[in-house]
């Protein structure tokens, strides 16, 4: 009955958006006792936290043989992220950027992306070895990034939860994702086939979203409180663990076929990045002309998936 796969759907999206709120405490807790920069907690820990429902739905769906529902939630949450999510926060207030971001992790982002597209486009898949392409390009990131820890390490910083809470929370929150990822793709693939929807367009749109959510309320937080390095650095280095892990990942547990149509999806979210570098390339900040402007190039993106 749809009415009872539309309630495990939201049940799904609830577990995805609490657990991943569980996990992220718990990880950017131990961080900061650590002494980890802000923006590497951002690019990292926040990242692949908030991440982890679009890692948990898309390899879940590559094993059920659902892969429309795989690639359409990472290319759908990627192109979400930055028009919707990072236009809604610069709409709020606007967003700093650092030169690192500016400089090499959008341009990163856009090349990942740019080599997703040309994996699709020849053979209408990605392979097992072209996940693990995807997994090399994950690599040389982690390094970057344990580079850039190196350079900015800071001092410990007080956290008032113990670190057995904080492995707690991290290990029930990821938990919980896993769990939620499961009833999530269930209730997606059967609405769709109830109501005549492709899982191309249930993957972009309302997978994408349900899975966005920690991304959403993760920098829309993190604006407010003035925590801009986690804001933009969240959005880029979430959608880099995007392509390169969850898919990767999927990849390498069976091949993932890329249909035709997310050529375009895989453009429009190329389009999406280079806005976002245009947008923040003068300033070094999110302004929210840019963030008004995001949100109606996201409008016209879901009026041309529906026609």
């Amino acid at each position: 009955m749809i009415i009872i796969q539309m309630l495990l759907l939201a049940v799904g999206f609830v577990m995805l958006v609490k657990g991943a709120d569980w996990f992220v405490e718990g990880t950017s807790g131990i961080a900061r006792k650590l002494g980890i920069p802000q923006l590497v907690v951002g690019l990292t820990i926040v990242a692949m936290g908030t991440s982890a429902p679009e890692a948990a739905v898309s390899i879940t769906a590559s094993l059920k043989g659902t892969a429309d529902i795989a690639i359409g939630n990472v290319v759908g949450s990627n192109i979400l992220n930055i028009l919707i999510i990072l236009g809604l926060t610069a709409a709020i207030i606007p967003v700093a950027i650092r030169k690192s971001t500016l400089w090499i992790e959008i341009p990163y982002m856009l090349l990942v992306t740019i080599v997703l597209i040309g994996m699709g486009y020849t053979d209408g898949c990605v392979s097992r070895w072209e996940g693990g392409i995807l997994w090399v390009l994950f690599i040389a990131y982690l390094v970057y990034l344990f580079v850039l820890a190196k350079k900015g390490k800071e001092e410990n910083q007080e956290v008032k939860t113990s670190t057995w809470k904080l492995l707690l929370g991290a290990v029930a929150g990821g938990v919980i994702v896993v769990w939620g990822s499961d009833i999530t793709v269930d209730a997606a693939t059967e609405i769709a086939g109830a109501m005549g929807m492709s899982e191309r367009f249930i993957g972009l749109t309302i997978v994408a979203l349900g899975t966005s959510l920690p991304e959403l309320v993760t920098s829309v937080t993190a604006a407010r409180k003035g925590n801009a390095d986690i804001a933009i650095g969240n959005i880029v280095g979430s959608n880099i663990f995007n392509i390169l892990f969850v898919i990767g990942t999927s990849a390498l547990i069976t091949p993932v076929p890329y249909e035709a149509n997310f050529l375009i999806d895989g453009f429009v979210a190329v389009g999406a990045g280079v806005l976002l570098w245009i947008a923040v390339f003068r300033t070094m900040e999110l302004r929210r002309k840019w963030g008004i402007l995001m949100l109606i190039a996201y409008l016209a993106y879901f009026i041309y998936l529906l026609l």
